[in-house]
């Protein structure tokens, strides 16, 4: 299993968009074939960042999920709203606390 970090930028007039289609969206990615965990952060200081945080079983899942309609659809609307470039990470954890 392995996390997927993205970071996006908004225009700040574009923020109520990416969070309504998100709240549509959320449950049909968080069902996706492999996906374990997904959660939407903003920062505390610059509103227009906003985080995806999710699990994945493998990188092929992952694959999969970016080659797929809901994929192509998200994304098509999500990267109107940009105000700079995204940025991700695939990353492996190695230490939990809880």
């Amino acid at each position: 299993m392995f996390i997927r970090i993205v970071k996006m930028s908004f225009h700040l007039e574009n923020i109520p968009a990416f969070l309504e289609n998100f709240e549509i969206v959320k449950d049909r990615i968080r069902n996706a074939p492999g996906n374990r965990f997904l959660e939407l952060y903003q920062d505390k200081n610059n509103k227009c960042i906003f985080f995806t945080y999710s699990y994945w079983e493998t990188e092929e899942d992952l694959e999969n999920y970016r080659k797929s309609e809901l994929f192509t659809e998200v994304w098509a609307f999500t990267k109107k709203l940009f105000n700079d470039k995204p940025e991700a990470w695939s990353v492996d954890k190695l230490v939990s606390l809880e």
